[in-house]
């Protein structure tokens, strides 16, 4: 990091005014909006066809119509809820500073279509989801024969189900990339060379839409799943998707809304951002591509996406359905990287002289070709995504030695099982971290000398690992899909033998899909924040430069930005990495708190209801989804408030460089913490299913009771924390981006203003102290109004926990 303040780049500070949109590039960047316009219909060509699918029998109908209800009244609670915290954003980012006020409305004005297109791309994925899932048990259920029917091809039963749960992920991949490449085009088209400014607003949007659904619909989906199998498969004894189960019903919408519904906003924002710090650092070092060529590379990827999509296409001799997905998206990969390079030789001249719109001289007389420099830069993103796919996939699939270890620890108790599974998590983390550190540090030493070019490479690596997201939103929404049609067919009981099977070889393959995907997330979180982090020191040194600093000497903003030697550095450092943990205490503890809420209804409709195990009465299953509807709603504003807020607190009292500091510390801290999580909770998920496929006892043994408790543990580690420190890094980092120019006009030049520095970081503070203090005092919410006065008189510990 020391070689952001060299002398020799100090000296040649950039500017972007010769940067324009030429007649060429407007046409280019039009054709670009037509591929996202296709990718949209794509995705309606993909709706039809999971929708013509056959959806069972009416128990089925009648089970899937319960989830698509609690689906949709939690999204439309929440979003309602998040509305009014976008209007007031809306005007917020009027306030702060701009070059003129056409940027300030229109950073403002997408700041409101990020926020749409992130709830949109949300909302259709869970829409789709709650409709596919009971198709895919339909298509399940035709395995078995009926009575005088000969046997039925397993083979091909299993992948008609199939195609149909990952075509309901194509249609989700298609909205995330297409609407994602609209917004960042529509922009660029506009906009012009202020389109980076505008971006801004575009990207936030997306990422606090998406933090708030990964928080809020993480909460729900482990709340419910939680006290479902707390109550119902340690204390009753009774399989996880058990009718008689009340909290069933809410663990299915909990799918949806958390892993559907939150995973593609959060993809969809990782999209929007990596695209914000791609053209605002290649309108540096790149000048007039640099305001088209970023987006060139994943309009390739829309178009090598649905090649990837159509190509999972299962075969006899795949060994499961993990071979046909890798095979689509390999085939996706490489396409992708066969058409970057025709494109990047097409479109990039062969000298840095050639790059019209570049005033900076460090990079005008630059030798080489940059046309080598984009295309590895995007090599290494689809390499990294390729990689990460695979080391995660040892991790955690079943088949695989780590998941065996901890089935084999479930033979000596539920504490071997946790701590073989933290030990997992934490040594994948590491790999996994040096991993995306070696590519963010591979991408940056292309850019030799110029830190603005090395700056942009890693932004093209972003760009790169973006062109296989629509693939890998399809992978991530397969796996809710196929639990939740495992979910179906168990409490309507009419998916039995050869059906039944079926639906759990896809549940596996769709918990490593799940788990693979939030790898390949934190990769895209890592590359966009680092980007997001060249363009903060962009904003500083425009900054600077805008009230007449020097860009050298001892009190210089980015000469100090990250001297760690400055205690004021190391403390924003060090709060950068505490607030990551903080961060996901606070979510895994908002898990707890719901939890326990689900716990105590569904062991009092056990207590008051004893016909519920003889099916005489029926749970009331509405009650626990308004308990994790009310909870998630409760809970998700602490830690959103938080995200937003300690950049604040820290960039106006410490300064701009601690604020640099701050962001360096969450990165760093941000990678190994949500890998860490993603991958405990995804292992003690699979070895609770090896030991339910007949391993160490199978279900029902002390092995398997051992194994759930782990995996209750992993459940707000890979679902709700995990997932979640994605959306927050970028969320920062944007923060810090929009805050970084009133930061430096109060602190150097003639508007310099330390009262009201002081004013808005004791505003900050105290925001967040307040907000973690309400979270503290929340005690368990119970079921109903006496359900606390009987639990505190009951001695019986059935009751009491």
């Amino acid at each position: 990091m020391a070689g952001l303040s060299t002398p020799h780049q100090l000296d040649h500070p950039t500017t972007f005014a010769a940067a324009v949109l030429t007649d060429g590039n407007r046409a280019l960047v039009m054709v670009i909006g037509v591929v996202a316009l296709a990718a949209l219909v794509v995705a309606g060509v993909l709706v039809r066809q999971v929708l013509a699918a056959g959806e069972g029998t009416d128990s089925m109908k009648k089970i899937a119509a319960a989830v698509q209800e609690g689906a949709n009244a939690y999204l439309a609670r929440q979003l309602r809820t998040l509305g009014v915290f976008a209007v007031v954003v809306f005007f917020l980012l009027m306030l702060l500073p701009a070059d003129d006020w056409n940027q300030r409305i229109g950073r403002s004005v997408f700041f409101l279509i990020g926020a749409a297109f992130s709830a949109a791309t949300g909302y259709i994925g869970m829409w789709l989801a709650v409709r596919s899932n009971v198709r895919v048990a339909a298509a399940a259920r035709e395995a078995t024969p009926a009575e005088g029917e000969p046997e039925k091809d397993l083979t091909a039963v299993s992948h008609k189900a199939m195609k149909i749960a990952f075509r309901t992920g194509g249609v989700v991949g298609m909205f995330t990339v297409g609407l994602g490449l609209l917004g960042a085009s529509c922009v660029v088209l506009v906009y012009a060379a202020d389109a980076p400014k505008v971006l801004e607003g575009f990207g936030l949007g997306a990422a606090l839409i998406a933090m708030f659904m990964r928080v809020g619909g993480g909460i729900f989906t482990k709340a419910a799943d939680v006290g479902a199998d707390l109550v119902g498969k340690v204390e009753q004894g009774i399989p996880e998707d058990d009718p008689r189960n009340a909290a069933t019903i809410a663990d299915n919408v909990g799918d949806n809304v958390g892993d559907c519904a939150g995973m593609a906003a959060d993809l969809f924002e990782s999209y929007a951002v990596t695209l914000v710090a791609a053209l605002i650092l290649g309108k540096a070092a790149f000048g007039d591509a640099g305001l088209a060529f970023p987006l060139l590379v994943p309009a390739i990827g829309v178009i090598t996406a649905m090649i990837g999509i159509f190509a999972v296409a299962p075969r006899r001799s795949d060994r499961s359905g993990m071979s046909a997905i890798n095979r689509g998206f390999f085939i996706s990969a490489v396409i992708s990287l066969v058409l970057v390079a025709i494109a990047v030789f097409v479109y990039l001249p062969s000298t840095y002289a050639d790059l019209d719109g570049i005033t900076d001289a460090a990079i005008q007389g630059k030798s080489g070709d940059p046309r080598i420099l984009a295309l590895i830069a995007v090599a290494i993103g689809i390499l990294l995504a390729a990689v990460i796919q695979q080391l995660t996939g040892y991790f955690t699939e079943t088949n695989r030695r780590p998941v065996k270890d901890i089935g084999k620890s479930s033979l000596t108790g539920p504490a071997t099982v946790v701590l073989a599974g933290i030990s997992i998590g934490l040594e994948s983390a590491v790999y996994t971290a040096l991993l995306i550190g070696l590519g963010v540090y591979g991408a940056f030493l292309l850019g030799g000398t110029s830190i603005m070019l090395a700056l942009f490479a890693v932004a093209l690596a972003g760009t790169g690992l973006l062109t296989t997201v629509g693939v890998i939103v399809a992978m991530d929404t397969f796996g809710p899909v196929s639990d939740n049609a495992q979910g179906i067919a168990e409490m309507s009981g009419d998916v039995e033998g050869a059906g039944a099977q079926v639906l759990t070889n896809l549940d596996a393959v769709g918990n490593t899909t799940k788990a693979i995907t939030k790898g390949i997330a934190i990769a895209t979180a890592v590359l966009a924040a680092s980007a997001l982090f060249g363009s903060y020191r962009d904003a500083i040194t425009t900054g600077a430069r805008d009230v007449g600093e020097k860009l050298s000497g001892d009190d210089a903003p980015l000469s100090l930005m990250m001297d760690i030697s400055q205690p004021n550095n190391l403390v924003g450092l060090i709060a950068g990495a505490a607030v990551v943990f903080l961060f996901s205490g606070l979510a895994i503890n908002a898990v707890s708190r719901s939890a326990g809420s689900v716990v105590y209804e569904v062991r009092r409709q056990f207590r008051e209801k004893p016909g519920i195990m003889d099916y005489s009465e029926t749970p009331e299953y509405g009650k626990v989804v308004d308990i994790c509807t009310r909870d998630a709603l409760r809970e998700l504003a602490t830690p959103g408030l938080l995200a937003v807020m300690a950049p604040i607190f820290i960039g106006f009292t410490l300064g701009v460089g601690a604020l640099g500091s701050f962001l360096a510390g969450s990165i760093g801290a941000g990678t190994l913490m949500a890998v860490f999580l993603a991958n405990s909770g995804g292992a003690w998920d699979n070895a609770k299913k090896l030991v339910e496929d007949g391993h160490h006892g199978g279900k029902g043994s002390e092995a398997h009771s051992a194994t759930v408790i782990g995996d209750t543990v992993g459940d707000p580690f890979k679902d709700t924390a995990g997932p979640a420190i994605n959306p927050l890094l970028k969320v920062m980092n944007l923060v810090a981006l929009l805050i970084a120019p009133a930061v430096i006009d109060f602190s150097y030049g003639d508007d310099k203003n330390i009262g009201a520095r002081v004013l808005i970081a004791v505003l900050a503070f105290l925001v967040i102290a307040c907000a973690v203090y309400i979270s503290k005092r929340r005690g368990i919410a119970m079921g109903d109004e006496g359900n606390a006065e009987r639990t505190a008189k009951s001695p019986d510990p059935a009751v009491v926990s």
